[in-house]
């Protein structure tokens, strides 16, 4: 088992599509959604898919330390907070807290759309990408979502729903995530924040309760 206390990610459930490790039972509905995207020209491009605890606090601890760069709720760079609690806001600002991701679950993808990437494009997942090289992808998709034909994948994180920045990107199988995440307990990821070398630990701890209701929670749909 991985430290979210869902499944570990040589199971036996999860396969890897394209390179990238999903859970098995989300397949058929993927291979559907990517048909329906490629006969208006689109090709569905995972970017992201399962990542186990321990890749997403190599993330959260790499931003802190300042090897990965921050970027703002317009995501763009900005400067590395030296305040500890104001670091930790900002890391949330485009990246979950390491435990708690949706991305833990093997539900959940980054997508974008293949055929609109130039030859050694190095996809970022940024808002501008969004509104530019790949938002004819995104009208598709929300087209999709819109009128109940995306096979049970929709938008998690949306605005108006919690104080993680919105990530057209990001799609998430949520009949199949559901019962998944009846298994989180907050007081787990407590226990593990204690005993894990994680950036800005006091802060998390000191703050946990808050951070559940605004990051964590909202996006358990």
């Amino acid at each position: 088992m991985d430290c979210y206390g869902l499944r570990a990610v040589d199971s036996s459930d999860f396969v890897n599509i394209d390179g990238y490790v999903v859970d098995r039972q989300i397949v058929e509905s993927l291979d559907k959604l990517k048909e329906s995207l490629s006969g208006a020209g689109f090709a569905l491009r995972i970017e992201s898919a399962y990542r186990p605890f321990e890749r997403q606090l190599s993330i959260w601890n790499r931003k802190a330390k300042g090897e990965l760069k921050l970027l703002n709720a317009e995501g763009l760079p900005m400067e590395r907070p030296t305040d500890e609690e104001q670091l930790m806001y900002a890391i949330l600002t485009w990246s979950a807290l390491p435990g708690a991701s949706r991305h833990h679950l093997g539900t959940d993808l980054d997508v974008v759309d293949g055929n609109a990437c130039p030859e050694g494009y190095e996809v970022e997942l940024t808002p501008a990408e969004c509104d530019g090289l790949f938002r004819p992808f995104h009208e598709k998709l929300s087209e999709l979502i819109g009128a109940a034909e995306s096979f049970g994948f929709d938008r998690v994180f949306v605005p108006g729903r919690g104080k993680i920045q919105p990530e057209k990107w990001h799609i998430a199988h949520l009949p199949t995530s559901r019962k998944y995440l009846e298994n989180f307990s907050l007081s787990e990821l407590k226990a593990l924040y204690e005993k894990t070398d994680i950036a800005c630990k006091s802060a998390l701890l000191d703050n946990l309760e808050t951070l559940a209701r605004d990051y964590i929670y909202p996006y358990f749909v």
